[in-house]
């Protein structure tokens, strides 16, 4: 794993322990800011041409880190982070679709990766 990549999977936890800590409903909080971060890494990573695939995965990898750290659903936060990558890679075409899903039909970091409506598997 490069350097930046590792980098991302840090930033993405930092970031979301740092927006859900003193919020009310943690959870709801938590899994509304684990797709927002991933959605903005995934377009972040499309504007400089970076890897989707990998970028996706280390979100998800990431938004896990984050949930166990905050005692929340790993499962929930990886749907959360896959969803919200798919989102914004549905946004920047279809082969930036295609390429974020396939990274993230496998299990990430020991928790199977759930796809949510329209992204689920079928």
């Amino acid at each position: 794993m490069t350097t930046r990549h590792a980098g991302i999977m840090e930033n993405t936890k930092d970031t979301i322990v740092a927006a859900i800590k003193g919020t009310g409903d943690v959870a709801e909080a938590a899994l509304h800011a684990i797709s927002q971060t991933a959605q903005a890494g995934i377009r972040e990573t499309a504007d400089v041409g970076g890897e989707l695939g990998t970028a996706a995965t280390r979100l998800v990898e990431g938004a896990i880190g984050a949930a166990k750290e905050l005692g929340l659903s790993v499962e929930d936060a990886a749907s959360a982070a896959a969803n919200g990558a798919l989102s914004a890679a549905e946004k920047v075409g279809s082969k930036a679709l295609g390429t974020v899903r396939n990274a993230l039909t496998q299990t990430i970091s020991g928790v199977k990766v759930v796809l949510k409506e329209p992204f689920s598997n079928k």
